[in-house]
């Protein structure tokens, strides 16, 4: 990657113009394992265990921080229980992704943001009751350490912040959380989920400066209406309100509207398309009161999303999005098992000048992309086989625009390949 607004690894109040270049390649190793029990009179139960490690080739600029054998962490272990009490309960407890989780995608992405993507995990227990056949209610709570608990490894690992809020030698910034989310159907048609949040995040340090802790209250709401088999909408409003450490009030409010088209067509190539529309509040003082008192707090969406390169270059903290008109075109092409061809363009505006950018307007620039998915070698699930090698190649383009004191082109590409046994 190379000219990335704001420079990379940084946060807040650095008005870096770009980032420099950079280049590394990074092995995952990950393995895994489960054991399934239970009946239908009890419920079925799964315990699931994963471990991780990630070491890295870093030619520009050198580093050594991350060579092997680095650090092996605790990745996933949770018990996992579903039908109890005749159908009523479902639970999950332990250690595992909340990528995505509840299907709310511009709330829960990544609880380890800074760790890359080594890791999306959060400690978490979650319920859902079994109402009706559309009706349900999830309940969880959660929290997210900066610190790895659960390693072993070098002395270059320790202390190594999973947030990237901390930063470096500060690693002292976790936050947790309490929600319920109810979800039903007004009609078979229109799927809608109402839910209520709270956030809380430690005061920590940052260039040995400390920042203040946070309470955070969010409510919202989410419509699903599926128009046919082949068009969808997607539309989400909340709110939030709370306070800081400082004894200031805080506030923030984002809202998305989203079509969605997939052709139903009984052919090997199918096409797609999606236009959305995703706004989160800014603030004018950002600059000068950590961030903003106004600004949208993203929760545990603080991911790859919508953006890779912005998970390094974003001005508020790794992955920490925030202050944007969003409008985003996508269309693409699946072509069958692990085949997929997708691309993505769209105008990102700033909701309020905060001088972070270093420019002198609000058109933050034009993002692009373009994502292959292909198969190297496939397994015959039919045969047993497990056995796979695929693949992907991944590229992002940025055109600054006057939000920022730079004109240069920022671009990410990414090529990757993938065993599974």
């Amino acid at each position: 990657m190379d000219n990335v607004p704001g420079l990379p690894g940084g946060g807040l109040l650095l008005k870096a113009p770009c980032g420099d270049f950079r280049q590394h390649m990074r092995f995952r190793p990950r393995v895994w394992g489960e054991v399934s029990f239970g009946s239908e009179s009890i419920g079925q139960f799964r315990l699931y265990t994963r471990l991780t490690d990630e070491f890295r080739w870093c030619p520009e600029p050198y580093s050594n921080k991350y060579t092997f054998p680095d650090e092996l962490i605790l990745d996933n272990l949770y018990l996992e229980g579903l039908g109890l009490f005749d159908g009523f309960l479902d639970f999950t407890f332990g250690r595992q992704d909340i990528y995505n989780l509840y299907g709310l995608d511009h709330i829960f992405v990544d609880g380890t943001p800074g760790d890359g993507s080594r890791t999306v995990y959060g400690d978490m227990l979650r319920t859902r009751m079994h109402f009706t056949e559309v009706s349900s209610l999830d309940l969880f709570t959660l929290y997210n350490f900066d610190d790895s608990d659960v390693r072993w490894g070098t002395d270059r690992g320790k202390h190594r912040s999973l947030s990237g809020l901390g930063g470096g030698a500060e690693p002292d910034m976790d936050d947790w959380g309490v929600g319920a989310i109810w979800n039903s159907d007004l009609g078979k048609a229109l799927p809608y989920q109402l839910f209520v949040m709270q956030k809380y995040t430690r005061a920590f340090r940052r260039g040995g400066e400390l920042r203040p802790w946070t309470l955070r209250e969010m409510v919202g709401g989410k419509l699903m209406p599926q128009l046919n088999e082949e068009w969808s909408l997607q539309l989400e409003a909340m709110g939030q309100v709370g306070r800081n450490g400082d004894g200031a009030t805080l506030s923030g409010w984002s809202s998305y509207a989203g079509v969605n088209w997939k052709s139903s067509a009984q052919s090997s190539v199918r096409p797609l398309g999606k236009l959305g529309y995703h706004f989160m509040s800014g603030d004018k003082d950002a600059a000068d009161e950590d961030g903003g008192h106004h600004a949208w707090d993203p929760m545990w969406s603080r991911g790859v999303n919508d953006s890779e390169l912005f998970l390094y270059g974003t001005h508020y903290g790794a992955a920490w999005w925030s202050n944007m008109h969003y409008l985003k075109l996508t269309a693409g092409i699946d072509f069958g098992r692990r085949h997929t061809l997708v691309a993505a363009t769209g105008p990102m505006f700033a909701a309020a000048q905060d001088d972070l950018g270093g420019g002198n307007g609000f058109f933050k620039g034009l993002l692009s992309q373009v994502r292959y998915d292909f198969p190297i070698m496939l397994a015959d699930k039919e045969k047993g086989e497990r056995f796979e090698i695929f693949g992907h190649l991944y590229a992002e383009l940025f055109n600054p625009g006057d939000y920022y004191e730079t004109d240069k082109p920022a671009w990410f590409f990414r090529w990757q390949v993938d065993f599974k046994f």
